[in-house]
Protein backbone atom coordinates (compact mmCIF):
# COMPACT_ATOMS: atom_id res chain seq x y z
CA UNK A 1 0.00 0.00 0.00
CA UNK A 2 0.91 3.52 -0.72
CA UNK A 3 0.78 6.49 -2.48
CA UNK A 4 0.81 7.82 -5.73
CA UNK A 5 0.94 12.09 -6.73
CA UNK A 6 -1.27 12.46 -9.54
CA UNK A 7 0.18 15.22 -12.40
CA UNK A 8 -1.96 17.73 -10.75
CA UNK A 9 -0.74 17.03 -7.25
CA UNK A 10 -3.56 15.01 -5.69
CA UNK A 11 -2.63 11.84 -3.61
CA UNK A 12 -4.07 8.33 -4.82
CA UNK A 13 -3.98 5.48 -2.34
CA UNK A 14 -3.27 1.98 -4.18
CA UNK A 15 -2.82 -1.40 -2.68
CA UNK A 16 -1.08 -4.26 -4.62
CA UNK A 17 -0.56 -7.48 -4.42
CA UNK A 18 0.79 -10.57 -6.46
CA UNK A 19 3.53 -10.19 -9.43
CA UNK A 20 4.06 -10.62 -13.09
CA UNK A 21 1.55 -8.83 -15.93
CA UNK A 22 -0.23 -5.88 -14.29
CA UNK A 23 -4.07 -4.85 -14.16
CA UNK A 24 -5.29 -2.40 -12.46
CA UNK A 25 -8.62 -2.03 -10.91
CA UNK A 26 -11.09 1.25 -10.90
CA UNK A 27 -13.67 1.35 -9.07
CA UNK A 28 -17.26 2.57 -9.27
CA UNK A 29 -19.03 5.78 -7.72
CA UNK A 30 -20.60 3.44 -4.94
CA UNK A 31 -17.36 0.99 -4.06
CA UNK A 32 -13.91 2.20 -3.40
CA UNK A 33 -10.81 0.38 -3.50
CA UNK A 34 -12.28 -2.30 -1.17
CA UNK A 35 -14.61 -2.90 -4.31
CA UNK A 36 -12.44 -5.60 -6.13
CA UNK A 37 -11.30 -7.79 -3.10
CA UNK A 38 -12.63 -10.49 -4.96
CA UNK A 39 -10.42 -10.02 -7.77
CA UNK A 40 -7.22 -9.45 -5.91
CA UNK A 41 -7.25 -12.29 -4.01
CA UNK A 42 -8.21 -14.62 -7.28
CA UNK A 43 -5.64 -12.59 -9.68
CA UNK A 44 -2.61 -12.35 -7.90
CA UNK A 45 -2.24 -15.93 -7.84
CA UNK A 46 -0.98 -15.23 -11.43
CA UNK A 47 -0.73 -11.29 -11.66
CA UNK A 48 0.54 -7.88 -10.13
CA UNK A 49 -2.95 -6.45 -9.16
CA UNK A 50 -3.62 -2.84 -8.15
CA UNK A 51 -6.77 -1.39 -6.56
CA UNK A 52 -6.59 2.96 -6.01
CA UNK A 53 -8.96 4.75 -4.63
CA UNK A 54 -10.37 7.30 -6.90
CA UNK A 55 -9.75 11.16 -5.73
CA UNK A 56 -12.27 12.56 -3.44
CA UNK A 57 -12.44 8.75 -1.80
CA UNK A 58 -10.41 8.64 1.38
CA UNK A 59 -7.29 7.58 2.18
CA UNK A 60 -6.76 9.26 -0.98
CA UNK A 61 -7.14 12.77 -1.47
CA UNK A 62 -10.35 14.86 -1.03
CA UNK A 63 -10.15 18.50 -3.05
CA UNK A 64 -12.56 20.43 -2.18
CA UNK A 65 -13.14 22.11 -5.44
CA UNK A 66 -15.44 20.30 -7.71
CA UNK A 67 -12.89 21.95 -10.60
CA UNK A 68 -10.55 18.90 -9.54
CA UNK A 69 -13.08 15.99 -10.81
CA UNK A 70 -13.77 15.43 -14.32
CA UNK A 71 -13.96 12.16 -16.59
CA UNK A 72 -10.59 13.49 -18.09
CA UNK A 73 -9.26 13.86 -14.79
CA UNK A 74 -10.47 10.26 -13.59
CA UNK A 75 -9.04 8.68 -17.00
CA UNK A 76 -5.61 10.96 -16.48
CA UNK A 77 -5.21 9.46 -12.44
CA UNK A 78 -5.58 6.18 -14.18
CA UNK A 79 -2.85 7.08 -16.27
CA UNK A 80 -0.52 8.70 -13.40
CA UNK A 81 -1.21 5.41 -11.41
CA UNK A 82 0.21 3.07 -14.23
CA UNK A 83 3.27 5.34 -14.72
CA UNK A 84 3.88 6.40 -10.50
CA UNK A 85 3.99 2.15 -10.45
CA UNK A 86 6.65 1.91 -13.40
CA UNK A 87 4.12 -0.59 -15.09
CA UNK A 88 4.59 0.16 -18.46
CA UNK A 89 1.24 -1.78 -19.77
CA UNK A 90 -1.48 -3.15 -17.59
CA UNK A 91 -4.98 -4.71 -18.38
CA UNK A 92 -7.36 -2.27 -17.00
CA UNK A 93 -10.23 -2.91 -15.41
CA UNK A 94 -13.42 -0.37 -14.63
CA UNK A 95 -17.22 -0.81 -12.93
CA UNK A 96 -19.46 1.65 -13.93
CA UNK A 97 -17.95 5.16 -13.46
CA UNK A 98 -14.78 3.12 -13.36
CA UNK A 99 -15.87 1.24 -16.68
CA UNK A 100 -16.81 4.80 -18.35
CA UNK A 101 -12.89 5.72 -17.32
CA UNK A 102 -11.82 2.87 -18.99
CA UNK A 103 -13.06 3.29 -21.74
CA UNK A 104 -11.60 6.94 -22.14
CA UNK A 105 -7.82 5.14 -20.87
CA UNK A 106 -8.18 3.03 -24.33
CA UNK A 107 -8.64 6.16 -26.04
CA UNK A 108 -6.73 8.38 -24.41
CA UNK A 109 -3.59 5.91 -23.13
CA UNK A 110 -4.05 3.19 -25.82
CA UNK A 111 -0.19 3.12 -25.24
CA UNK A 112 -0.07 1.98 -21.70
CA UNK A 113 -3.06 -0.41 -21.80
CA UNK A 114 -3.23 -4.25 -22.84
CA UNK A 115 -6.84 -4.53 -22.56
CA UNK A 116 -9.84 -2.87 -21.62
CA UNK A 117 -12.79 -4.85 -19.07
CA UNK A 118 -15.81 -2.25 -19.04
CA UNK A 119 -18.48 -3.28 -17.16
CA UNK A 120 -21.85 -1.62 -16.06
CA UNK A 121 -21.33 1.10 -18.18
CA UNK A 122 -23.95 3.18 -19.30
CA UNK A 123 -25.86 5.59 -16.82
CA UNK A 124 -26.42 8.53 -18.98
CA UNK A 125 -25.43 7.12 -22.03
CA UNK A 126 -28.80 6.86 -23.41
CA UNK A 127 -29.37 10.11 -25.16
CA UNK A 128 -32.96 9.97 -24.47
CA UNK A 129 -32.10 9.68 -20.57
CA UNK A 130 -29.17 12.92 -20.04
CA UNK A 131 -31.42 15.36 -18.81
CA UNK A 132 -32.76 13.15 -16.14
CA UNK A 133 -29.29 11.49 -15.21
CA UNK A 134 -27.70 15.10 -14.73
CA UNK A 135 -31.09 16.02 -12.71
CA UNK A 136 -30.80 12.78 -10.70
CA UNK A 137 -27.42 13.34 -10.32
CA UNK A 138 -27.23 16.36 -8.67
CA UNK A 139 -30.35 15.18 -6.53
CA UNK A 140 -27.33 12.29 -5.02
CA UNK A 141 -25.05 15.12 -4.87
CA UNK A 142 -27.15 17.08 -2.53
CA UNK A 143 -28.39 14.30 -0.30
CA UNK A 144 -25.27 13.11 0.55
CA UNK A 145 -24.04 16.48 1.83
CA UNK A 146 -27.02 17.16 3.52
CA UNK A 147 -27.88 13.14 4.76
CA UNK A 148 -24.53 12.47 5.33
CA UNK A 149 -23.50 9.04 3.65
CA UNK A 150 -23.97 6.92 6.93
CA UNK A 151 -27.91 7.68 6.41
CA UNK A 152 -27.70 8.43 3.18
CA UNK A 153 -26.09 4.96 2.07
CA UNK A 154 -29.13 3.10 3.07
CA UNK A 155 -31.57 3.99 0.38
CA UNK A 156 -28.50 4.30 -2.42
CA UNK A 157 -27.53 0.90 -1.68
CA UNK A 158 -31.09 -0.12 -2.36
CA UNK A 159 -31.58 1.24 -5.96
CA UNK A 160 -33.05 -1.16 -8.77
CA UNK A 161 -30.07 -2.06 -10.34
CA UNK A 162 -28.29 -3.18 -6.71
CA UNK A 163 -31.07 -5.29 -4.70
CA UNK A 164 -30.12 -8.15 -7.18
CA UNK A 165 -26.75 -8.21 -4.93
CA UNK A 166 -28.98 -7.67 -1.73
CA UNK A 167 -31.35 -10.44 -2.68
CA UNK A 168 -28.41 -13.01 -3.84
CA UNK A 169 -25.95 -12.46 -0.90
CA UNK A 170 -27.54 -10.52 1.82
CA UNK A 171 -23.78 -10.25 3.75
CA UNK A 172 -22.01 -9.04 0.54
CA UNK A 173 -24.44 -6.34 0.24
CA UNK A 174 -24.22 -5.36 3.78
CA UNK A 175 -20.51 -4.97 3.28
CA UNK A 176 -21.16 -2.82 0.46
CA UNK A 177 -23.60 -0.65 2.00
CA UNK A 178 -21.84 -0.02 5.27
CA UNK A 179 -18.33 0.84 3.21
CA UNK A 180 -20.50 3.48 1.19
CA UNK A 181 -21.82 4.78 4.45
CA UNK A 182 -18.16 5.40 5.58
CA UNK A 183 -17.57 8.06 2.20
CA UNK A 184 -16.59 11.25 2.66
CA UNK A 185 -19.68 13.48 1.51
CA UNK A 186 -17.90 15.91 -0.22
CA UNK A 187 -15.70 14.16 -2.06
CA UNK A 188 -18.60 11.90 -3.01
CA UNK A 189 -20.99 15.36 -3.68
CA UNK A 190 -17.72 16.36 -5.97
CA UNK A 191 -17.78 13.24 -7.87
CA UNK A 192 -21.51 12.80 -8.53
CA UNK A 193 -21.03 16.99 -9.96
CA UNK A 194 -17.64 17.03 -11.99
CA UNK A 195 -17.64 13.15 -13.36
CA UNK A 196 -20.47 11.62 -13.28
CA UNK A 197 -23.12 14.37 -14.46
CA UNK A 198 -20.64 15.74 -16.65
CA UNK A 199 -19.11 12.93 -18.70
CA UNK A 200 -19.67 12.78 -22.41
CA UNK A 201 -22.00 10.30 -23.89
CA UNK A 202 -20.42 6.94 -24.95
CA UNK A 203 -22.83 7.56 -28.35
CA UNK A 204 -20.95 11.43 -28.40
CA UNK A 205 -17.46 8.79 -28.67
CA UNK A 206 -18.61 6.71 -31.68
CA UNK A 207 -15.81 8.27 -34.24
CA UNK A 208 -13.54 7.54 -31.91
CA UNK A 209 -14.46 4.14 -30.27
CA UNK A 210 -14.90 2.67 -34.03
CA UNK A 211 -10.69 2.94 -34.07
CA UNK A 212 -9.82 2.12 -31.03
CA UNK A 213 -7.42 -0.83 -31.30
CA UNK A 214 -7.12 -2.26 -27.60
CA UNK A 215 -8.36 -5.48 -26.92
CA UNK A 216 -11.88 -5.24 -24.93
CA UNK A 217 -14.45 -6.91 -22.95
CA UNK A 218 -18.19 -5.30 -22.19
CA UNK A 219 -19.59 -6.77 -19.31
CA UNK A 220 -23.47 -5.95 -18.22
CA UNK A 221 -26.33 -7.69 -16.10
CA UNK A 222 -29.22 -8.11 -17.52
CA UNK A 223 -31.40 -6.55 -14.64
CA UNK A 224 -28.79 -3.59 -14.95
CA UNK A 225 -31.42 -2.08 -17.25
CA UNK A 226 -29.57 1.42 -18.62
CA UNK A 227 -26.37 -0.28 -18.93
CA UNK A 228 -27.53 -3.31 -21.56
CA UNK A 229 -28.03 -0.71 -24.66
CA UNK A 230 -24.76 0.95 -24.38
CA UNK A 231 -23.11 -2.68 -24.08
CA UNK A 232 -24.26 -3.88 -27.47
CA UNK A 233 -24.05 -0.60 -28.72
CA UNK A 234 -19.63 -0.68 -27.36
CA UNK A 235 -19.39 -4.16 -28.93
CA UNK A 236 -21.04 -2.89 -32.10
CA UNK A 237 -18.68 -0.12 -32.24
CA UNK A 238 -14.95 -0.87 -30.72
CA UNK A 239 -13.05 -3.10 -33.26
CA UNK A 240 -11.89 -5.95 -31.20
CA UNK A 241 -14.83 -6.64 -28.91
CA UNK A 242 -16.19 -9.26 -26.93
CA UNK A 243 -19.64 -8.74 -24.66
CA UNK A 244 -20.81 -10.79 -21.60
CA UNK A 245 -24.31 -10.97 -20.40
CA UNK A 246 -24.75 -12.14 -17.43
CA UNK A 247 -28.40 -13.59 -16.42
CA UNK A 248 -30.20 -12.34 -13.34
CA UNK A 249 -27.65 -9.93 -12.13
CA UNK A 250 -27.67 -6.20 -11.41
CA UNK A 251 -25.00 -3.43 -11.61
CA UNK A 252 -22.30 -4.55 -8.59
CA UNK A 253 -21.25 -7.39 -11.14
CA UNK A 254 -17.77 -8.16 -9.68
CA UNK A 255 -19.30 -8.61 -6.41
CA UNK A 256 -22.75 -10.08 -7.24
CA UNK A 257 -20.97 -12.92 -9.43
CA UNK A 258 -17.43 -13.30 -8.55
CA UNK A 259 -16.85 -16.65 -9.89
CA UNK A 260 -18.59 -15.62 -13.04
CA UNK A 261 -16.79 -12.62 -13.36
CA UNK A 262 -13.05 -13.57 -12.64
CA UNK A 263 -13.35 -16.96 -14.73
CA UNK A 264 -14.41 -14.83 -18.05
CA UNK A 265 -11.96 -12.31 -17.00
CA UNK A 266 -9.37 -15.23 -16.83
CA UNK A 267 -9.70 -16.41 -20.44
CA UNK A 268 -10.16 -12.70 -21.73
CA UNK A 269 -6.81 -12.25 -20.42
CA UNK A 270 -5.38 -15.29 -21.48
CA UNK A 271 -6.98 -14.54 -25.24
CA UNK A 272 -5.32 -11.14 -25.25
CA UNK A 273 -1.57 -12.27 -24.04
CA UNK A 274 -1.94 -15.11 -26.57
CA UNK A 275 -2.60 -12.72 -29.43
CA UNK A 276 -6.04 -14.22 -30.12
CA UNK A 277 -8.55 -11.18 -29.27
CA UNK A 278 -8.81 -10.07 -32.83
CA UNK A 279 -11.34 -7.19 -34.45
CA UNK A 280 -13.79 -8.91 -35.98
CA UNK A 281 -13.72 -10.85 -39.29
CA UNK A 282 -14.99 -8.63 -41.66
CA UNK A 283 -16.79 -11.80 -43.14
CA UNK A 284 -19.45 -11.65 -39.92
CA UNK A 285 -21.17 -8.92 -41.99
CA UNK A 286 -24.40 -8.44 -40.08
CA UNK A 287 -26.46 -7.27 -43.26
CA UNK A 288 -26.05 -10.70 -44.00
CA UNK A 289 -28.98 -12.77 -42.77
CA UNK A 290 -27.71 -16.63 -44.69
CA UNK A 291 -25.01 -16.41 -47.48
CA UNK A 292 -26.45 -17.42 -51.07
CA UNK A 293 -23.64 -16.71 -53.52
Amino acid sequence: MGYVTASDGVKLYYEEAGTGTPIVFVHEFGGDHRSWEPQMRFFARRYRCITFAARGYPPSDVPANVAAYSQARATADIADVITGLGLGKAHVIGLSMGGFATVHFGLDHADKALSLVIAGAGYGAEKQHESYFKGVSENVAKNFLEQGAKQFAEIYALGASRVQFQNKDPRGWREFADWLGQHDETGAANTMRGVQAQRPSLYDLEDRLRVMPVPSLVISGDEDDHCLQPALYMKRVIPACGLLILPKTGHTINLEEPATFNAALAEFFAMVEAGQWLPRDPRANPAQVMRTD
